[in-house]
Formats: C-alpha cells, structure tokens, sequence
C-alpha cells in the first residue's frame, strides 16, 4: 500500500483511476551466477530495504519486516544484513533486487510476476479505521455508517481510491486527501500519504473514517492515545467484467527469478520460524487471517 508491500495493488488501482474504473534443474548453476554477479557472502541474507517505508522498514532496523528478515537469517543460518536505499518500496526490485545490490525482498504480494515467491507468512487485509467511541463496526465499505461519513483518509493508487469512487465520495475528498501531501502533484513521481498520518486524521477528529492495508496502519493504531477501532474490510471492489479487486492479502518474501536454490532454503527457514515471526505480527497489531486455500 504502501509501500512495497502493495505494489501489485496500487498498480491495479492506478489503472482503475486512470479508466474510471523448469529451475530445478539449474538449481546450483543458478545460484552461482547470482553469487558472482552480486559478490553475495554466502553466510549473509542480504535485505532490499527502504528506509522510507515505516513501519515495514526503517534506518534502524526497528520495522516488522526489519524483525522478522532478522528471524528469517537465523533460521537459515546466516548475518542479516540490510541494504538500504532512500528510494520508496516500489523501486527495491527494479534498482536494487534485479541490480543484485541485495538478494531478498520482504512482504511482496503472492503472484508477483516479478519475482519468484516464497510461501506465505502472513495473511490480512485492509482496514477501516475509526474512533471507537463512534461505534462503527461494518466491514463493509458499502454500508451506509460508511456512505454516511463525511471525510475520509487514504493512500493514493490504493482500492481505498476506488471505494471512494463507489460510495460518491472521491470528488468531496478530493482536496482534503491533497491536503495530507502539502497539495504536492503525484503527476510522475511518487507521493503517498504515511500510514502514521492516516491514524492521527482520525484520532484528532479531522477524518471519520481512514482505509489503508493493515499493516500501514496497525502500529500506530495500536499505539494511540485516543481509542480506535481497525476493522476487517469484509467486501472486495466489484469489476464489470472483470475479477473483482480483493481485500484480503497474502504477503511472502520475493528473490530473484535466478536463485531458486535460495528460494528453497527461505522456505524451509520460514516453517522454522513461523512461530517468531507470527509473534513479531501480532505485536505489531496486525490482524492475521487463515491462509489463502
């Protein structure tokens, strides 16, 4: 959303706003051509991360996805070792992954074409955002405590842009939502709204309602002095004919389409650490669902 965690997403809801709505085998020969193109210490786990991305990532290591690379290292065996960029998410495959300055990128959406995927570690969705003394419980965008509400907070490119659009309320939100980014154009570069900065427009009363992927959000959610409430969002965006656009995400780790012997090793890792990592999620908050069957 984000971020890098929700690059196939926004691609996605981009377009919506622009239309209005064999490795095996080579397995060792693989790897050793990734090794020598990116000098790779086979004793490290080399992280793609951004230190734009809080509270995925950040310079000191303090973001979940920091947590559980670090946990993910350990079970291989391995020093974690972060190579970090100033760039947002989005660019960590295409100038640093595919560059082979690093070899690991976290929280990458299952069926992400770019890369190869591990299996998934977690499973959530996204999230409608509230005071809790407001009482509004739906999950369902749709519904009317939701089309009754005035002023929203969300992430541009994201479904949360759509749903706006749906419920007649993108064109009133319009200029609030430049507002949160200083009215700077998002016209070819990229500009988004923090997910620190979507839980504070509710807690001070300046949005009713903010959407956002979870685990943009969940930190600060949490953390709040002002009691909110962050509920399931229930409803996926329906599309004439088309696939409707989900809700409900599975994130896993993307390497190179090169390095499947690296890609088998983090699988076997992530069984190891599952228990680590589903601790490190829920002390960030995020809300967890059953595996995608």
């Amino acid at each position: 959303m984000s971020t890098r965690q929700v690059v196939s997403r926004l691609a996605i809801a981009a377009g919506l706003a622009l239309s209005g709505f064999a490795f095996a085998g080579h397995a060792d020969a693989a790897t050793v051509e990734a090794d020598k193109a990116g000098g790779r210490n086979p004793d490290e786990l080399r992280i793609c991360a951004s230190n734009a991305e809080a509270p995925f990532s950040a310079p000191d290591s303090t973001g979940f996805e920091d947590r559980i690379a670090t946990v993910l290292a350990q079970a291989m065996g391995r020093k974690v070792v972060f190579v970090r960029s100033d760039q947002p998410g989005i660019y960590l495959v295409r100038d640093q992954l595919d560059k082979n300055n690093c070899d690991v990128v976290m929280g990458v959406d299952v069926g992400d074409e770019r890369v190869l995927i591990s299996t998934p570690y977690y499973r959530t969705s996204y999230v409608l955002v509230t005071k809790a003394e407001r009482g509004i419980t739906t999950g369902d965008w749709e519904d009317q405590q939701i089309r009754d509400q005035t002023r929203f907070a969300v992430r541009f490119y994201s479904p949360a842009e759509t749903m706006l659009k749906r419920i007649g309320r993108f064109e009133d939100n319009a200029a609030y939502m430049y507002s949160l980014v200083n009215f700077k154009s998002r016209r070819n570069q990229w500009i988004q709204v923090p997910g620190d900065r979507i839980v504070t427009e509710v807690a001070s009363g300046e949005a009713d309602v903010g959407i956002a992927f979870a685990p943009e959000v969940a930190r600060y959610v949490k953390n709040s002095s002002t009691p909110l409430r962050m509920t399931v969002i229930t409803r996926d965006i329906d599309r004439p004919n088309d696939t409707p656009i989900p809700m409900h995400y599975d994130q896993a780790i993307g390497v190179r389409k090169n390095d499947p012997a690296l890609l088998k090793e983090i699988n076997e890792a992530l069984q190891k650490a599952r228990p680590q990592i589903e601790q490190i999620l829920t002390q960030e908050g995020i809300p967890l669902l059953e595996p995608n069957t």
